[in-house]
């Protein structure tokens, strides 16, 4: 007999003998069962008709006169394994919600294009949307700098004839030069978008290609057809 299942019999032995006319009492009222309880360890510590109150916690045993198990309660968890249960429970609800978007978005790119070459027709379209912008505001950082330039000629004509520059000028030239750093600053920003739209026009391709099962077409070296040319003479 296991070792544990032996000390709850013999703890169920000592609680009967010890309590007979308690035990027969309880018979009579249908009440045949006893109850041991662990230790944190695990360790079965104790048996008898109620559970201490510095074991209520406890994993607990349920078992008839004959020391057969009728009932097993878990030990109440701790404040660290609630927390770890709770850590665990939301990373597979991130992971399962993940899941299924990167199926919608599958779903999506497949009802969107039927070929490689419509993903690459669609960057085409979007890049040049972008240089289009980025002209636009190339023109406006031109005629920006004109203007600035021509308030500039105005200010080293009051310098030149030794006068304080108006506050006025002062403040248009530096307006001007505000304006200036903004659209040099939205020109570096549709850059940076040209280039990450390409990576996500790369990633999109080939996450297209990896669903449809078309593998990428190899590109065989210049020094190989090189080599076999030579061969061939």
């Amino acid at each position: 007999m296991h070792k544990s299942n032996l000390t709850c019999v013999v703890l169920i032995a000592c609680v009967f003998a010890l309590s007979g006319g308690t035990a027969r009492a309880q018979q009579q009222k249908g009440n045949n069962s006893i109850v041991c309880w662990k230790d944190k360890s695990g360790k079965t510590v104790g048996c008898g008709d109620k559970v201490p109150p510095e074991y209520q916690d406890n994993a607990q045993r349920e078992l008839n006169k004959r020391g057969m198990t009728v009932k097993q309660t878990d030990a109440a968890l701790t404040a660290d394994q609630k927390e770890s249960l709770a850590a665990e429970s939301e990373r597979k609800k991130v992971e399962a919600q993940k899941q299924l978007e990167d199926k919608r978005r599958d779903r999506a790119l497949l009802d969107s294009f039927t070929t490689e070459k419509e993903i690459d027709l669609k960057r085409s379209r979007d890049i040049q949307q972008i240089e289009i912008n980025i002209s636009a505001q190339q023109t406006n950082l031109k005629n920006t700098t004109d203007r600035q330039h021509e308030v500039r000629v105005k200010m080293d004509q009051f310098t030149r004839e030794k006068k304080p520059v108006p506050v006025a000028i002062q403040e248009d030239f530096d307006r001007l030069d505000g304006e200036k750093a903004k659209i040099q600053a939205q020109i570096l920003q549709k850059r940076r978008e040209i280039v990450e739209r390409n990576g996500a026009y790369d990633a999109m391709k080939a996450r297209f290609m990896e669903l449809k099962g078309i593998t990428p077409a190899a590109t065989a070296p210049a020094t190989t057809a090189t080599a076999a040319g030579a061969a061939r003479k």
